[in-house]
This record gives C-alpha cells, sequence and structure tokens, in this order.
C-alpha cells in the first residue's frame, strides 16, 4: 500500500520554501516618550516658520514612522529622502 505522505523518490531534492520577508508592522500606538518627542519636536519646526499645512503632513508622516519604531533622526532622514526623488 502506499502512502500520499511519502517521502519523494530518490534523487528528487524536497521542495524549498522561500523564506518570508518579515515587514515592520506598526503596533498602533506611540509611546508616551514618544509622542513628548514628537510634541518637542514640532514646537522647533513651528518656531522654524512651517506653516499649519505643512505642519500637519510633516506630523502625520512622523507619527507613522515613529509607529513603526522610527527614532526623531530616523524618520526626517527618510522623509528627506522621499521628498528629494
Amino acid at each position: 500500500m502506499s502512502s500520499y505522505e511519502e517521502s519523494p523518490p530518490e534523487g528528487v531534492p524536497p521542495e524549498k520554501k522561500a523564506p518570508e520577508k518579515k515587514a515592520r508592522k506598526s503596533t498602533g500606538k506611540m509611546t508616551d516618550d514618544q509622542k513628548s518627542k514628537l510634541k518637542k519636536h514640532m514646537t522647533k519646526m513651528e518656531k522654524g516658520g512651517m506653516s499649519k499645512a505643512e505642519m500637519k503632513s510633516h506630523r502625520m508622516s512622523m507619527m507613522a514612522r515613529m509607529r513603526k519604531g522610527m527614532t526623531i533622526q530616523k524618520s526626517m532622514n527618510d522623509i528627506k529622502k522621499s521628498k528629494s526623488k
């Protein structure tokens, strides 16, 4: 009797699965520390002369990146890269 769960015949390599890519998932929430750092950063940007519309856009971009685990500095560098393209 043959079974469907037998190993493949000799000489035939077993099937290999491609390693799964793990993307960073957003936790959905920011820590209190992240919130205070972002607030401080946004105050600095406001003093720099950003308009209200620019502030809102920048804040949303920063929040999205920070939820993924990026720091303020890494988030800023990533935003600069995306704007230069």
